[in-house]
This record gives C-alpha cells, sequence and structure tokens, in this order.
C-alpha cells in the first residue's frame, strides 16, 4: 500500500488588496495587520500537530503566514515559486469592476473559460495548473508518508482541490477559499488522492492574547 502523505494547505492571511478586493497576482503585497493577526489564529490551532517539513510560495504574504505557522515547530520554509497565485498581468492593483469596464472581452472569456484565456500580460488558468502540480508533485516526491504544511493562494488551493475532486477546472471558482482556511488533502502517491477538510476557518473564532 502506498504511504499516505497529509498536505495541510493554508490560505494566506488578508492583505489589504484582499479587503479592497484588488486583483493581486504575482504583486507582492504583505500582510495586513488584520492578516497577522488571522495567521496567528491558525498558527494557534496547528500548533499541537507534527509537520514533517513546511513549504510556501515565495510571495511575502504567504511567506509570512508559514513562518508564523512554523513558529511553533522549528521548521524552515522551503519557498516554491511554482505556488505563486495567478499572474494577472495587466489586471493586477485593479477590482473586477475596473477589469470588467476595460478588459471585458477578456473577462467575459476568463469568466467561461480561464483554462484556455490568457490575460493580457498575464497567465491562462492552465498554464497556472501546470506549474501549480509541478510545485505540488515535488512536495509529494520528498515527503512519502509524511505531514506537510503548504501555504499558497486562493487559486493554487482551488486548482489542487478541483483536480482531486475530478472538477472541470473551469469551473474552479466554485470552491470557497477564505483567508487563512485550512484544507487538508491526504494523497496515496501521487494520483489518488482524498479531500479531508475545506475551507474551515473555525480558528478565527479564537481570541489570542
Amino acid at each position: 500500500m502506498d504511504k499516505v502523505t497529509r498536505l495541510y494547505l493554508v490560505r494566506h492571511g488578508e492583505t489589504d488588496w484582499n479587503k479592497n478586493l484588488k486583483y493581486q497576482g504575482h504583486r507582492d503585497i504583505p500582510l495586513s495587520d488584520e492578516g497577522i493577526a488571522q495567521a496567528r489564529k491558525i498558527a494557534l490551532r496547528l500548533s499541537t500537530e507534527k509537520f514533517d517539513s513546511a513549504y510556501a510560495s515565495d510571495l511575502s504574504r504567504a511567506m509570512q503566514t508559514a513562518q508564523i505557522i512554523t513558529s511553533f515547530h522549528q521548521l524552515e520554509v522551503m519557498a516554491l515559486p511554482e505556488l505563486r497565485e495567478t499572474n494577472f498581468g495587466l489586471w493586477e492593483g485593479l477590482t473586477y469592476r475596473e477589469i470588467d469596464e476595460q478588459f471585458h472581452d477578456i473577462m467575459k472569456g476568463w469568466r467561461s473559460n480561464p483554462r484556455e484565456t490568457k490575460i493580457p500580460g498575464g497567465e491562462s488558468l492552465g498554464e497556472v495548473a501546470d506549474r501549480c502540480w509541478a510545485g505540488l508533485n515535488r512536495v509529494l516526491d520528498e515527503n512519502p508518508g509524511g505531514n506537510v504544511l503548504v501555504v499558497a493562494h486562493g487559486g493554487i488551493i482551488r486548482i489542487a482541490v478541483a483536480t482531486v475532486l475530478g472538477m472541470n477546472l473551469n469551473e474552479y471558482w466554485k470552491i470557497r477559499q477564505d483567508n487563512v482556511s485550512l484544507n487538508i488533502i491526504e494523497f496515496y502517491g501521487n494520483d489518488r488522492a482524498i479531500v479531508c477538510l475545506l475551507n474551515d476557518t473555525n480558528h478565527l473564532k479564537l481570541q489570542c492574547q
């Protein structure tokens, strides 16, 4: 029987751009004060878990979140650029309404067929999925049978969950991912997996000192 590798997939904490509903993508926006507080709450929740290793997107909002969590575990966070959010190109820094006004036809294509629609100056969802799985397969190959923390972005986690569930990636937006949500996927080798937990934010109810 294949060893079970358990991935704890966490979305990063809130940024000012999240709060203001701006597309971030590859723009390196740090956590807000609220995002730091959120990260501390999920860190407390995961403080008693045993992690064998920890990975994160190399963007600061993910790395900051991962470092706060791993402060309880004495683990070095390994940066994986493959786990960056979608490169939204010319859309970064804009709200949905602004994008729809300036790039209406392309946004229409992104809503209906993001897998094939390439964002101006950025990526298609298919390109994101390819690099996402290159990164996750590296994590799985390096940690057979391990418990692994992976801190990434909403789009990356949606891709992982949608793929495991056999969904059409063009409908990945139907999977909700809140800031510092916890998702757990058990992998049996690299080709079989079970989603055990999805978008859990119960830790946000904790009162941190």
